[in-house]
């Protein structure tokens, strides 16, 4: 039976890793991250785990520390923020490239520089292609639903590969909500126990972790880890099943709320599909059929099932938490456009990058997004497909 329970993100996050108890955890202090490593240190001091927990002296050594306890068989953990992932960056790589299932929550905060420590998602995108599976969380419970299930995902014989938790900084990490826990003992047997085939403490195969890798293997090995992110598709909606089957919560790639019918929608991830939601259902009172499709696999992302929920709309919005730089617009704008490109499916869509550095996103900023996409409906013309909603202009109104 679930437990009823009152923790912020960062709890809910700590609360999952203690019922999984890994062998060790790895981690360096960075805000908003800090507190996960914090609270399960106390579950290290009284007993309550029995994991190897290694306080570092960097996110560097972190993600070593993890990869070398993945290595030698062990099942590792840890997490960071912004520039923390940043200082992980070269073995962010080398983790995912060596096929070791570490899990890590990440909580999203701006990229350094100027300094922020607040939300926008600079940290993902980042890493979007250095080999993670990356599940994305709307509020408490999914960060707590998504860690339970990160192992099982990560582990799995056809998958081998990292995977991140994220979730919005303060926004979630720090917000206080209701949430529904598992049984230690049903958490226990639904994550089981690690068994690598591979590893370097086992005496009956020695083997060699990270050597040179040249032209004679390497593009067979990164073909490799393309097809373990294929093959990760079908392995989370299996675990999601047997997730459902255990708690009732059910979950895909992603969510379409009030989708089916729309002409018009939002496509969005993390903290923000709440207030869209709240956006789509006052629009539904006055009669527009407005929808939101939240994205929470990003990677691998599912493009051909993204396309086909999203092929039948009249406009759709992209919002990206972070800019690209690149004149051409955000990471997840340009992921769904190739998406439904590639799938032949033609919808006219807009990009706006919104929400850098924390800045509020409030749901008069979603609903002004709804109506410039009644208005591209409308008139049959995406005027500028690149935007920004939230910014403080200053000077020429013209000149974003």
């Amino acid at each position: 039976m679930s437990i009823r329970e009152r923790l912020s993100g960062n709890e809910a996050a700590a609360t999952a890793m203690k019922q999984i108890n890994p062998d060790v955890v790895a981690a360096f202090p960075i805000t908003p991250s800090t507190e996960i490593p914090q609270y399960f240190s106390t579950f290290v001091a009284n007993g309550t785990v029995d994991t190897e927990f290694v306080a570092v002296e960097s996110e560097h050594s972190a993600m070593s520390a993890c990869i070398g306890a993945e290595a030698a068989g062990s099942r590792a953990m840890t997490a960071t923020s912004a520039n923390g992932l940043s200082l992980m960056w070269e073995m962010i790589y080398i983790a995912s490239s060596l096929r070791l299932p570490i899990v890590l929550s990440l909580v999203n905060r701006a990229v350094s520089g100027p300094l922020n420590i607040h939300n926008d998602h600079s940290d993902a995108m980042g890493v979007r292609d250095a080999g993670w599976i990356m599940l994305f969380s709307e509020n408490n419970q999914e960060a707590y639903d998504n860690t339970l299930m990160a192992h099982r995902i990560a582990e799995h014989k056809d998958v081998m590969l990292p995977l991140m938790v994220c979730q919005d900084g303060f926004i979630t990490s720090h917000s206080i909500e209701n949430i529904q826990l598992e049984e230690d003992e049903k958490v226990k047997k639904f994550v089981g126990e690690y068994h690598p085939e591979h590893y370097l403490l086992n005496q009956k195969e020695p083997i060699a972790v990270g050597p040179l890798d040249v032209q004679t293997y390497l593009f067979e090995h990164k073909a490799q880890q393309a097809l373990a992110m294929k093959n990760a598709k079908k392995v989370i909606l299996e675990v999601a099943k047997d997730f459902e089957k255990m708690t009732g919560r059910s979950y895909g790639f992603f969510e379409a709320y009030k989708l089916e019918d729309a002409e018009v929608a939002v496509v969005c991830m993390n903290s923000t599909a709440g207030t869209t939601k709240y956006v789509v259902d006052k629009l539904r009172e006055n009669g527009i059929k407005a929808g939101l499709l939240k994205v929470r696999v990003y990677r691998p992302f599912p493009a051909e099932e993204i396309a086909e929920a999203l092929g039948h709309l009249k406009a759709v919005a992209i919002l990206d938490k972070s800019d690209s730089l690149n004149a051409a617009g955000g990471a997840l704008f340009e992921d769904v456009t190739s998406a439904m490109y590639v799938n032949q499916k033609t919808v006219p869509a807009v990009n706006y990058i919104y929400g850098i550095g924390g800045r509020d996103t409030k749901a008069d900023d979603i609903e002004k997004v709804y109506e410039e996409l009644l208005e591209i409906v409308k008139t049959g013309k995406v005027e500028n497909p690149y935007r920004y909603f939230g910014l403080r202009k200053e000077g020429d109104k013209n000149a974003l």
